[in-house]
């Protein structure tokens, strides 16, 4: 699997329908007695950019720029819209642009979804997808001639509400030919030949199937289908979205490559086309290969369908996932043994993401509750947990010659395997002072035989405006009373 680009230079000018998704969340305990339908407690309301905007959010949390030409009407709606794609924008690693030409004789785009016990109820749309009109046409296509020089990729992105018509599709195709910009779209149309002179196409299964009459089964018809939906669009290449069978890629020059799908856990499909054309688009306009930059979208669509709603992908989940799979040899508890090196990297990825980290540490010899107790305290201070290991020489230097009882890769992984820790560093020293130095946390936990000021470290982090956290440790749960009893009952039963 390919490593990941840097996409912080990467520059993204996204087309199409943008929309607010509203999530109402609750219960459903009883049915009306009016009318044989569910009642729904109504508990919380998430409110997200969705529709291309979708697209921009997660080009923005992968590191990306992204500018993004939409119409809203003239609306409350369309006001919360901007400001939340300005929130957005202020909280990921990269920037949004929203470019937003408006509309008054059309709503803003709103789809309600009603969600109870995880399951979608209900979806209440507020749109109007009548085509837009000649002198809306002349705004998006001014705004597009005036962006597409300062981009490196145009994403198109139908959701068949309007915007992108006939005229929009070809006078941006045509602006990024002219200006040497690579085109991804992501269509809604069984007449692809709308999109003729675009780079790649990322129509799913049923989408290519009303387009070409092919069903797609397997890899066999999913090639056969691309290959008579390249030559319909006119477009460079097709790159077919298969669900829980994956993609197939196919290029103009023939070349096949079928990928299967990356999901561990399908919670939720909503935007997961979103995910695969934002991160397809940052791959190419960081000059990967269509057919790596097909591998790191799959792997992205894969980590989004595990979410809940309209979501996004991280870098550092995007990495972190990257990393597993091209180590696929080793256990999941094995993964998060690193380096230094490599957990300073990870804590800056954590920090561009907006993610506070936390550090303890310990010999963890002969794990017991209280390790778990401070391990899952520590957790629950941060986003992310980093575990500083002693080892086996700073054991022994620390506890004496017959310790430890176990050693440091065993320790280690044993406090991998725990899903709240997300790295584990063995060091060498007899403190983890240099380790923190190198990590810089935000957070610093330790137990509450401690006082802040013994607690090695503390000026590190409280230099930086970070935490130091006591946690009272749980009474009488050690490893040397662990040792200690085993002895005993061993001479007890001599």
């Amino acid at each position: 699997m390919s490593e990941l680009p840097s996409f912080e230079p990467v520059r993204v000018l996204c087309v199409g329908d943008i929309m607010l998704d509203r999530f109402v969340f609750g219960d459903v305990r009883r049915i009306s007695p009016e009318s044989p339908v569910p009642i729904i407690q109504m508990q919380r309301t998430s409110n997200v950019p969705g529709g291309a905007a979708n697209v921009a959010r997660n080009v923005s949390a992968l590191g990306g720029h992204c500018s993004i030409v939409g119409i809203v009407g003239d609306d409350p709606v369309g006001r919360e819209l901007s400001v939340l794609l300005d929130s957005d924008a202020g909280r990921s690693a990269g920037t949004i642009v929203p470019v937003l030409v408006a509309d008054p004789s059309r709503p803003t785009i709103e789809k309600i979804r009603f969600v109870a016990q995880g399951h979608h109820l209900l979806r209440a749309d507020r749109e109007d997808a009548a085509a837009i009109p000649p002198a809306v046409e002349d705004a998006v296509l001014a705004q597009v001639a005036a962006l597409i020089d300062s981009h490196d990729v145009v994403v198109l992105s139908d959701y068949a509400k309007g915007m992108l018509t006939n005229r929009v599709i070809a006078g941006t195709i045509a602006s990024a030919r002219a200006a040497g910009v690579a085109v991804v779209v992501d269509p809604k149309s069984r007449q692809l030949g709308r999109y003729a002179g675009a780079t790649v196409l990322t129509p799913n299964a049923k989408e290519v199937f009303e387009a070409t009459g092919i069903e797609v089964r397997d890899d066999a018809s999913a090639a056969q289908a691309a290959r008579a939906a390249m030559v319909a669009a006119n477009v460079d290449a097709m790159l077919v979205t298969r669900s829980e069978q994956g993609m197939t890629l196919v290029e103009h020059d023939g070349a096949t490559t079928h990928l299967g799908a990356s999901a561990r856990e399908v919670f939720d499909v909503v935007g997961a086309g979103d995910t695969v054309v934002a991160t397809l688009a940052l791959c190419i306009g960081a000059g990967m290969p269509l057919p790596a930059s097909t591998g790191i979208a799959n792997v992205a669509a894969g980590i989004v369908v595990g979410k809940q709603g309209t979501a996004t992908v991280n870098r550092s989940e995007l990495t972190e996932e990257l990393t597993r799979l091209n180590r696929m040899g080793l256990s999941s508890s094995e993964l998060k043994v690193v380096s230094a090196d490599r957990a300073v990297q990870m804590r800056r990825q954590w920090e561009s993401d907006g993610q506070t980290v936390g550090f303890t540490n310990g010999c963890f010899d002969i794990l017991h509750v209280g390790h778990v107790r401070i391990l899952e305290f520590a957790r629950s201070q941060c986003d992310r947990l980093i575990v500083g290991v002693n080892s086996d020489a700073s054991v022994k230097r620390l506890k004496g010659p017959s310790r430890p009882i176990n050693t440091e890769d065993d320790r280690a992984q044993v406090i991998g395997a725990f899903g709240f820790v997300d790295a584990v560093v063995v060091f060498d020293e007899d403190t983890p002072y240099d380790l923190i130095a190198r990590i810089d946390p935000d957070v610093l936990v330790k137990g509450s035989d401690y006082t802040v000021e013994q607690v090695v470290g503390h000026d590190i982090v409280e230099r930086r405006g970070g935490r130091v956290v006591l946690f009272d440790l749980v009474p009488g749960r050690s490893t040397s009373n662990i040792i200690a009893k085993s002895r005993q009952d061993v001479e007890t039963a001599r």
